[in-house]
């Protein structure tokens, strides 16, 4: 099954987003992972190291696809 992973910080704009995205992907083809960085703040580097540069950010087998803007990596980094 190939990898997906939602990074989102919890914001308006990310929680929406992360609700389109778990209702529109076909979990037949993809392991879906929801990653909310106020959870789970040492996956911030991981999401950084994939390419991710604001969220919410969608991650399908290595490529990243940034989804509206919420706030940049900066500015998560910057809350935790």
């Amino acid at each position: 099954m190939k990898k997906a992973v939602f990074y989102h910080a919890g914001c308006q704009v990310c929680v929406s987003a992360e609700t389109m995205v778990t209702q529109a992907i076909d979990r037949q083809q993809y392991d879906l992972e929801i990653v909310h960085f106020a959870k789970k703040p040492d996956r911030v580097g991981e999401a950084e190291t994939a390419g991710v540069k604001s969220v919410p950010a969608l991650v399908l087998e290595g490529q990243v696809f940034h989804v509206n803007f919420g706030a940049s990596m900066g500015d998560v980094k910057a809350s935790l």
